[in-house]
């Protein structure tokens, strides 16, 4: 079995005990960011999985648009990312 070398663990734990790994990061040509995608990529993120910087390079995202995402996932939890609940999950300037 051939395994690619990578800077960084090939897995995390989150606290609700279940694994996240790189394979279950979404495609790095993601072009629709659904609330389930911004919700993972925020966990690598958090969680030690990728650098941030990786993930802003890897997806195009902007700092400010990351930044939005993990605030709206530390507050309100992965609801927070659909886009039909920004009005109610709005984060206060």
């Amino acid at each position: 079995m051939y395994l690619k070398k990578v800077s960084g663990p090939r897995q995390v734990t989150l606290p609700d005990g279940t694994i996240l790994t790189r394979a279950d990061l979404p495609p790095a040509e993601t072009r629709r960011w659904v609330a389930s995608r911004k919700a993972i990529v925020v966990k690598a993120v958090l969680y030690g999985l990728i650098p941030e910087e990786e993930a802003l390079e890897r997806y195009d995202l902007s700092e400010e648009e990351f930044n939005f995402w993990r605030a709206a996932v530390e507050l309100h939890g992965e609801n927070a990312l659909k886009v039909t609940a920004i009005q109610k999950y709005r984060l206060a300037d």
